[in-house]
């Protein structure tokens, strides 16, 4: 006996799950409804199958192909239009019309004994029989009242409460005699309960109904389809769990990774190859599916996540289901019976709410709340920009196919012919996107100069020798998963805002120029990098008296790549130094801020122990540098810029100095006491760049460690802040703690307050409205003074849903009293 599998609904009510996928591809714990369906007729010895299929019919084909997998064989029968349950089995007449068959929906879960039905068709002699069972509710379905032989005596499709005369409903499953297609009309709309049976009664043909015994789902709702995993998980239907259960209810499917401080409790399932991290807790009723990953903090409870989902950290999931392809981002929550649909981007500290549905191919921002589903709308990210050029977690945000396309698009902005410079830092992740960015840029016409692994600092001076611009890739700093893509100009700066904007426009357009074979760019890797940087360096950067002051320093190069330019650079400046970590890790490409803290510690206890000057610490792609004192005591990197700018200014005596308005003023009591004047600049990397480049200033630096050496170059550069300081120190005969003795103590307070993007323009209008009469500062932001002094500075953040808020008084007390006021000011307005 052959068997037939109706494929072809579009499952409507099951929207969004159902935009981009056929109903009877949708997962029950892990593998697709249809896929059940097919197993279950295997198991009755129904191998040979005829598929109907309709809606995205291509992508049933793809899945199932001809049934080989599965040791079955499947042919395919193609509806043009919609022909009704009826019309499309008699759609495949052809390959049906020579013995009894049996039909059943693909988008049912069941383990009904089939070969029972079937014996009792055939006992029964009848022409059809309908499989039948007892259901609490039957209102969305056909009831069937049968006599004690099992004929049917009536059918009454979809009943009102008033309507209902029986529980035992139509479950779809039939067993039909070849003769049933004479009395169904071809290639119209013709359904089996509404028109076929009530025509057969009439006729007093042989219908019976069989009453089932076991499970039987019509996974046709939301509820329904996550009712219908737990079931599953539950063992309340018989059929296969694809993997191990490693202990009672608890499901992990092959090559899945599940750390031993990640909290189970199940029944729960966990597709193959997902990863759950230390700290994830996953409870009951839960199905992660294939390649899933669940971060650190992450909470499910009944959560059916589909696969290749990202679960970002702290994220909390309720009774929802994910769709295929979507990163749900820190912090996010989505509540019980919420929806959301494939490739789908659910952002930092949003929240969705209960029976929300959010289509495929939407972007919910960071800190929204969604109470209202989200069907046309598609709120697509504003800016590729952030702080740190393009950024994002590695592989979910940050892609190979994201690289190549930054890439063409970028190259799309620089001339036919035009030299590109390439570097990276030591993490794998990097040199595997990298390989993608200079494929992308050779295949628009770009030549490309490949540095490989260099300092940060080292990528944008070979930038500036000869190139129209510079693509750096390396581990955002404290945040292991996450890489940022760095694009120069032909300065080696950071890309100005109009340069970002010009990029952003053809990304989003998509309009890449491609190369004719031609016209493919060339690859070179220049030799004598390194040297060439400490050559350079030691020509601009004052060095007198370095070698007389007997000076003695302790260098840690944090396992990164600012220990490849140390060692000809320490021996050429002829210090006394000690180097420790001088080493690539390639498994700390950056260090949090434990790892940091407790990296200057240990630099503390040997720069006491060893009677050093001072020692430096430099970040893992030598852009920032941060201080020790000669009795091992850290400096904080806002006080070491103060220490830096009075040596500094100390020494020149006239100029300006470039610093973020962000900056405590007591830099300005420091420079003017030397005879120099503060510029200041935006919070902008760019902006304190394009100072720092300008005639007539001497120092730059942003409170966090960078520091710009403008007689060397106008961008943060770690080593050459480091060159300028042990000149600095040797020359002045003092040590940084008496330095940083005679500087006033700054009490500057920063807090982070969540803005829906929504109301980042009222909360700034409201800001200049409380401000009233005070002085108050655009420069970046509104920084506004009080009459004393005190002051506080209001920033939308560029990225993310945040306004930054800093506020200065004489003392901790003050500041914090200062942030509490505007804290409320900015929250009235989000509100």
């Amino acid at each position: 006996m052959k068997a037939v599998v109706m494929a072809g609904g579009e499952g409507t009510r099951l929207r969004p799950m159902t935009s981009s996928m056929p109903k009877p591809l949708l997962p029950v714990a892990n593998r697709p409804i249809m896929e059940h369906v097919l197993r279950l007729l295997k198991r009755h010895g129904l191998n040979e199958t005829v598929v109907t299929v309709q809606f995205l019919a291509s992508l049933v084909k793809n899945y199932f192909g001809d049934g080989e997998e599965l040791g079955m064989e499947l042919t395919y029968a193609n509806e043009e239009k919609p022909l009704g349950t009826a019309g499309s089995v008699k759609n495949a007449e052809e390959a049906l019309k020579d013995d009894a068959f049996l039909v059943i929906s693909g988008d049912a879960l069941t383990d009904f004994d089939l070969t029972e039905l079937i014996n009792f068709h055939k006992e029964k002699g009848a022409l059809v029989t309908v499989c039948l069972t007892r259901v609490p509710n039957p209102l969305e379905f056909g009831i069937t009242i049968v006599d004690e032989e099992g004929k049917v005596e009536r059918f009454l499709e979809k009943p009102t409460w008033g309507q209902v005369f029986s529980d035992t409903v139509n479950t779809g499953i039939y067993v039909m005699e070849p003769e049933v297609f004479d009395y169904v009309e071809a290639d119209v709309p013709v359904d089996w309960s509404g028109d076929v049976f009530p025509q057969l009664m009439k006729e007093g043909k042989p219908i019976y109904g069989f009453i089932a015994e076991g499970y039987w789902e019509d996974v046709g709702t939301h509820e329904s389809y996550v009712k219908a995993q737990a079931d599953v998980l539950e063992g309340k239907v018989d059929v296969d769990i694809d993997g191990f259960e490693i202990s009672p209810g608890v499901w992990v499917a092959e090559g899945a990774e599940v750390h031993p401080d990640a909290v189970l409790r199940g029944p729960v399932y966990i597709g193959d190859y997902a990863k759950v991290e230390a700290g994830a807790e996953i409870r009951e009723h839960t199905v992660v599916g294939s390649n899933v990953v669940v971060k650190s903090g992450a909470f499910l409870h009944k959560a059916v996540v589909h696969d290749n989902v990202y679960v970002g950290p702290h994220s909390n999931l309720r009774g929802c289901v994910v769709g295929k392809n979507t990163d749900i981002m820190r912090a996010a929550r989505i509540e019980d019976g919420a929806v959301i649909g494939d490739e789908c981007l659910i952002g930092e500290e949003s929240i969705v709410q209960g029976n929300v549905r959010v289509y495929p191919f939407k972007t919910i921002e960071a800190g929204a709340f969604v109470n209202t589903s989200v069907i046309w709308e598609s709120r697509g990210q504003a800016h590729l920009f952030g702080a740190r050029g393009v950024s994002g977690i590695l592989n979910v945000e940050i892609t190979p196919e994201l690289a190549v396309r930054l890439a063409g698009a970028y190259a799309t902005t620089l001339k036919k012919g035009s030299t590109v410079t390439t570097a990276r830092d030591h993490s794998r992740g990097a040199r595997a996107l990298k390989r993608a960015v200079i494929s992308a840029l050779q295949a628009s016409a770009i030549d490309v100069r490949d540095l490989e692994n260099v300092p940060l600092p080292v990528a944008r001076q070979q930038t500036a020798r000869g190139s129209a611009g510079g693509i750096m890739i390396r581990t955002t700093p404290g945040v292991p998963d996450s890489v940022d893509i760095m694009f120069f100009d032909g300065q080696g700066a950071d890309l100005s805002q109009g340069s970002q904007r010009k990029l952003d426009r053809v990304f989003a357009r998509q309009e890449y120029r491609r190369a004719f074979p031609g016209e493919i760019g060339d690859l070179h890797f220049p030799s004598s990098v390194f040297d060439s940087y400490t050559g350079s360096l030691l020509r601009n950067v004052d060095t007198t008296g370095i070698a007389d002051s007997g000076l003695k320093v302790v260098v840690d190069a944090s396992n990164g790549s600012a220990g490849l330019v140390l060692p000809s650079l320490l021996g050429k400046l002829g210090v006394d130094s000690l180097t420790i970590n001088p080493g690539l890790d390639e498994s700390r490409p950056t260090e949090t801020a434990d790892m940091r803290r407790s990296g200057m510690v240990r630099l503390g206890e040997i720069v006491a122990s060893s009677g050093a000057a001072f020692g430096v610490r430099f970040d893992p792609v030598g852009e920032r540098l941060s201080l020790v004192d000669e009795k091992g005591r850290i400096i904080e990197d806002d006080r070491a810029l103060l220490v830096m700018l009075d040596l500094v200014a100390a020494e020149r005596r006239s100029g300006r100095v470039a610093l973020p308005v962000t900056t405590t003023r007591i830099a300005e009591q420091v420079a003017a006491y030397h005879g120099t004047q503060v510029e200041w600049t935006t919070t902008s990397p760019d902006d304190l760049t394009r100072v720092g480049g300008e005639e007539g200033t001497i120092f730059g630096g942003d409170g966090k460690g960078g520091f710009i050496v403008p007689e060397f170059s106008s961008v943060y550069d770690a080593t050459a802040a480091f060159v300028r300081l042990i000149g600095l120190v040797g020359r002045t005969q003092l040590t940084l703690s008496q330095i940083d003795a005679r500087i006033p103590r700054a009490h500057v307070l920063k807090r982070d307050l969540a803005t829906p993007w929504a109301v980042k323009g009222l909360v700034m209008r409201r800001v200049v409205e409380a401000a009233g009469d005070r002085f108050v500062d655009t420069t970046d932001g509104v920084r506004v003074v009080e009459t004393d002094g005190r002051w506080v500075m209001v920033l939308p953040d560029p990225a993310e849903a945040v306004t930054h808020l800093w506020a200065e008084g004489p003392d901790d007390a003050s500041a914090q009293a200062l942030l509490d006021e505007w804290s409320a000011v900015v929250d009235s307005a989000g509100r």
